[in-house]
């Protein structure tokens, strides 16, 4: 039985895509599955951010296998681990929550690296494209955290 992690951002073209694209670069695939999703719907079926896309390719992963989806309560069930990339998508996600079970499943990505502080991960959306590489350093560092506690 895999371990199956979700990575949530608001739309899932930008910071989930590339959370989900380092992490499956790091783990045994045939021990985990991840996935990503948008809080939002917009982006539904949408490829990741072209942005997102060229950082990940810059650092060796190719995410264009990817395509937006949005987070539904039946992902709960489906995923063991639910990282979300900041302090909205946390209060979005637990608003969906059934149970202190499916609760406790849902974690802020960054507290890998600085527990308990509830960083975010900056939304680089409308940023320019250092704020990707510096979204890119900062998933990389808590996937390398989840991996080793995983």
């Amino acid at each position: 039985m895999k371990t199956k992690i979700l990575m949530v951002c608001l739309g899932n073209i930008c910071r989930s895509p590339l959370a989900e694209g380092i992490l499956k670069s790091m783990i045994d695939l045939d021990k985990f599955e991840v996935s990503s999703a948008g809080t939002g719907g917009w982006h539904v079926g949408s490829l990741p951010d072209p942005r997102s896309i060229a950082v990940a390719a810059k650092n060796g992963i190719d995410i264009t296998d990817q395509r937006g989806k949005q987070f539904s309560e039946y992902d709960f069930e489906i995923y063991d681990h639910i990282f979300v990339m900041d302090n909205s998508n946390y209060r979005d996600v637990i608003k969906r929550a059934n149970s202190q079970d499916e609760i406790n499943k849902v974690q802020r990505i960054l507290d890998e690296l600085f527990p308990g502080e509830n960083v975010d991960v900056p939304d680089p959306y409308y940023g320019g494209d250092s704020g990707f590489d510096d979204v890119f350093d900062m998933l990389n560092k808590a996937c390398e955290k989840i991996v080793s506690r995983l």
